[in-house]
């Protein structure tokens, strides 16, 4: 079943005088429970269109298309509602809150949604012993490590329980070892969960591991004998 589907999408930033294209022309479609590595080099437009996928940025032209419904119909709002309902974010650096605890992290969304916080603690609780981090609850973002504050950011984008996952070099921060297993807990999460996974990753091993790859190109997408093609270049 597809979940999301991208047609005819550009990106440009600018004014009058001068304009960046940065996305040129993006089709994709992705099935639910797929894992697909988004690769290329620094500044070709990789996070932008991870932004615009998670409605966090509006496209210039085109249409994004969430199991069926043109996503940007909706107002600002209704956007910021329906992130925080279906789409959970990693990104390269954790952006934990300091002063909270893993479990108070990883309840966020939920309090912020007007969630029960009762509810919110059990499935945080669950959720963090699924990242391997049972026994860490109360610790604070600077009592743990760079790859446990990741895994509680990861922890915290499935609170939710959506039905996609968007992460935007989730281990580039990290050392070889540690970012192994942080991208290890991810494709774990997505068979145990059915998750739909798309990462920016420039570990072209990494994403070796995942169901496709994708690589981008001057702000266009090249897949299959196409991608290979831009190998070593």
């Amino acid at each position: 079943m597809e979940l999301i589907k991208i047609t005819g999408l550009y990106k440009s930033y600018g004014n009058k005088t001068k304009t960046v294209e940065v996305l040129k022309g993006i089709d994709l479609s992705i099935a639910k429970g797929e894992t697909v590595a988004v690769v290329g080099a620094s500044g070709v437009g990789k996070s932008t269109l991870l932004h615009i996928m998670g409605a966090l940025d509006r496209p210039t032209k085109g249409d994004v298309f969430y199991s069926g419904e043109k996503i940007f119909g909706h107002t600002d709002k209704k956007l910021a509602v329906f992130r925080n309902k279906n789409i959970g974010f990693v990104f390269q650096f954790h952006h934990l809150l300091p002063e909270f605890t893993a479990l108070e992290n990883v309840m966020m969304p939920v309090l912020v949604g007007g969630g029960d916080r009762a509810s919110a603690g059990s499935m945080a609780g669950r959720l963090l012993s699924d990242v391997g981090l049972g026994h860490r609850l109360n610790h604070k973002p600077g009592e743990l490590s760079g790859g446990e504050q990741q895994r509680v950011a990861i922890a915290r984008a499935l609170i939710q329980s959506p039905d996609m996952l968007l992460a935007d070099e989730p281990t580039g921060n990290l050392d070889t070892q540690t970012g192994d297993e942080v991208f290890d807990w991810l494709l774990k999460l997505n068979n145990a969960k059915d998750i739909t996974m798309i990462i920016v990753t420039h570990n072209e091993r990494l994403a070796g591991k995942m169901n496709r790859r994708v690589r981008m190109v001057d702000g266009k997408l090249y897949e299959g004998a196409a991608e290979r093609g831009w190998e070593g270049r």
